[in-house]
């Protein structure tokens, strides 16, 4: 079934097309729900949430992008406005130590999972920007009007963000806990 006859039946409320976007999609959002929510349990919230919003706002969608673009999109507002119920504060997050984890031997050879583990580590306004724009594709412009900051501080937490992480992983690689 192709992305357009999928949203046209799912805009008919099609079961049979819901069911299909769901069991398409659901996994790679809730994965990426995780790398911005605190626990499981926020993430699962954050994608329910997407797919509301994706089911009810499928009649505007004009195909500009792909269909899962538009959907990792709404997915991550959703996990954005988790983030914003929490009330972090972007512009004073200090550099508060990590705890790596210790001895863990699926750290040897560092592999995209095992990044993404590192990002998880970051603090959240670090790892928010982060995933934004080094692995979504936002600009700072983006981000900046996305959650509510100023686009210098979209810069600064994403600078700081990677100078953490090569820390990090100066350390992993150096044998370091």
């Amino acid at each position: 079934m192709t992305e357009q006859e999928l949203v046209e039946g799912c805009i008919k409320e099609d079961r049979k097309c819901q069911e299909i976007l769901w069991s398409r999609y659901s996994q790679k959002l809730f994965s990426l729900a995780m790398r911005y929510c605190q626990n499981q349990e926020e993430a699962e919230d954050a994608l329910m949430e997407s797919f509301v919003k994706i089911y009810n706002n499928l009649p505007k969608f004009r195909f500009q992008s792909s269909l899962e673009t538009w959907m990792r999109r709404v997915t991550v507002n959703a996990c954005i406005n988790k983030i914003r119920a929490r009330k972090v504060s972007f512009d004073s997050i200090d550099d508060k130590a990590i705890d790596l984890p210790s001895n863990d031997k699926a750290f040897e050879r560092l592999h995209v999972e095992q990044l993404l583990k590192l990002v998880g580590l970051l603090p959240e306004g670090y790892k928010a920007v982060f995933n934004m724009y080094a692995i979504e594709g936002f600009s700072h412009r983006e981000i900046a009007q996305t959650m509510g900051i100023d686009e210098g501080t979209s810069r600064s937490q994403f600078s700081k963000a990677r100078k953490v992480l090569q820390s990090m992983l100066e350390k992993l690689e150096g044998g370091e806990s």
